[in-house]
């Protein structure tokens, strides 16, 4: 007889089988990525970057917004920026109570820099569960967002949730290097590679090089490849994942991503091979790969354009992400995008879907997971933000829609980050396509897969104070749905 559960699990989770179990960036609106994510000892970990959009309006990105979508101080810094780490206990939640069951393990302390305080971090990008060489147990481990002007990005690790210690760092690391998005473990080896430095590129550490050590308490970081693989135009490693024999790392490259692999075998450097260049052959719209999953051997890469899908330094977007997915062999199919002609044969989207899920609004495919034999592909949709752009800057996509619904109703129709679901690659199911019903949701940075069911972290920076047009003036009033938010999903077997 078939066991019940599988065939639960057989459904994939909809919309209906999610609860919010976090909302209000858990009472504190500040917090507004729930920037990392793991599961750990029995509880769910998660790590904060705090008010990105106050930070986003004096970094020195280019970007052409009409009004500010947050009220924010003068200087940054006068409110409170310290990142924060909570875990969730299912024991401690009460049903129908977001934010019940919820503790606050650690916050960045606070640094003097030259006189002045600053926090020691902002954010905290990076998560992971890994057991070295010369430890007894397994710790959690977490990378840092930092301030410009701070002591430079750090890995801290913790045995039990609350006492963090500071692990050495690779000797490539300087204070100019401010952020790491990448902690991954694999074949005994944990990786991580430098993300973003001071200056505005927060994405792009110029330094496409993967550090490895089998013994983080000890450091002994080794180089596991040749600097941007040999090519120059490789400006950093964004993303990273294990499958199988093999190591995959996927770049930004101006010209279009690539994606390399290594068994992880010998002393480092590693052999590399490349199994997908130039952007998989669509060339600058694929600029990076944002996110990779695994299933049943196969690795799945989405794509994007850094600064949610429209980088104005480098005249790039928008564009909608493309979806592909890498074989053991190193062929590879194009999933969801545009269909075309490539030196290994012509690819058209096996899922019949055109960049985006078909959603012009859709800037990247920002994280996947897998759980219970379904991908999980969450987005970053930038339709809130029509309503703080210059008009002007509108591509004739965007204003003929816009024209057609009317900007508040195209909002009220189409926004909040994307959910979709897949058990094979090629057919799809949208779980939700408006944030779950916050029109401020507008990402799913993180995902976990946990034994209490899929948990899925909205990204809303969107508080405590948003701009809004009141009557024909534009002001800041308090936002009730600002703030990041965290959503479990379980399948129930309501026939017991």
């Amino acid at each position: 007889m078939k066991d019940r559960r599988e065939e639960i699990s057989h459904r994939g989770l909809a919309h209906k089988d999610f609860f919010c179990a976090a909302n209000n960036g858990f009472g504190d609106q500040l917090n507004a990525y729930p920037h990392s994510m793991y599961w750990f000892k029995d509880k769910l970990y998660v790590g904060t970057t705090r008010s990105n959009l106050c930070l986003f309006k004096v970094s020195k990105i280019q970007k052409k917004l009409g009004r500010w979508p947050v009220q924010c101080p003068e200087y940054v810094y006068d409110q409170d920026m310290r990142a924060q780490i909570w875990s969730f206990d299912p024991a401690e939640a009460v049903e129908g109570e977001p934010n019940s069951g919820w503790s606050l393990r650690a916050q960045s302390p606070w640094i003097d820099v030259d006189g002045e305080k600053l926090p020691r971090e902002v954010g905290y990008r990076g998560m992971c569960v890994f057991k070295g060489e010369s430890d007894d147990e397994e710790h959690l481990y977490v990378a840092t967002f930092t301030p410009a002007r701070g002591f430079g990005t750090r890995i801290y690790r913790t045995s039990d949730g609350d006492n963090y210690e500071e692990i050495p760092m690779p000797d490539g690391f300087d204070r100019s290097i401010i952020t790491l998005r990448l902690i991954v473990p694999h074949k005994g080896w944990l990786f991580t590679s430098p993300t973003g430095k001071a200056g505005g590129e927060v994405n792009t550490s110029g330094n496409a090089i993967i550090y490895g050590t089998k013994d983080p308490a000890k450091g002994e970081w080794k180089e596991i490849n040749t600097p941007g693989f040999g090519r120059a135009k490789n400006i950093g490693i964004f993303e990273m994942i294990g499958c199988g024999d093999y190591l995959y790392a996927g770049t930004g490259n101006p010209d279009g991503y690539e994606i390399w692999r290594t068994k992880v075998e010998g002393e480092p450097p590693f052999n590399w091979e490349c199994v997908v260049e130039k952007g998989a052959y669509r060339g600058p719209l694929n600029q990076g790969v944002a996110s990779f999953t695994t299933l049943n051997g196969i690795v799945y890469a989405g794509g994007g354009i850094q600064h949610g899908g429209i980088d104005r330094a480098n005249g790039l977007g928008p564009a909608g992400p493309e979806l592909i997915r890498i074989h053991e062999d190193g062929s590879w199919d194009l999933l969801v995008g545009t269909e075309r002609q490539t030196p290994v044969g012509y690819k058209k989207p096996l899922s019949g879907y055109s960049p985006g899920f078909d959603n012009l609004f859709n800037g990247y495919f920002w994280q996947m997971e897998t759980h219970e034999g379904w991908i999980y592909v969450g987005t970053f949709d930038w339709t809130v933000m029509i309503r703080y752009s210059e008009d002007d800057n509108w591509p004739m996509p965007f204003r003929k829609m816009i024209e057609r619904y009317g900007m508040e109703n195209l909002i009220k129709l189409r926004a909040g980050a994307e959910l979709y679901r897949s058990r094979d690659g090629e057919n799809w199911l949208p779980v939700t396509t408006q944030g779950f019903g916050n029109e401020f949701n507008y990402g799913i940075r993180t995902f976990q897969s946990t034994p209490i069911g899929l948990a899925v972290g909205f990204v809303n920076p969107f508080g405590p104070k948003v701009g809004m047009d009141v009557d024909d003036d534009f002001t800041y009033v308090p936002n009730p749905k600002g703030g990041l938010e965290v959503w479990i999903g379980n399948q129930k077997d309501d026939t017991e």
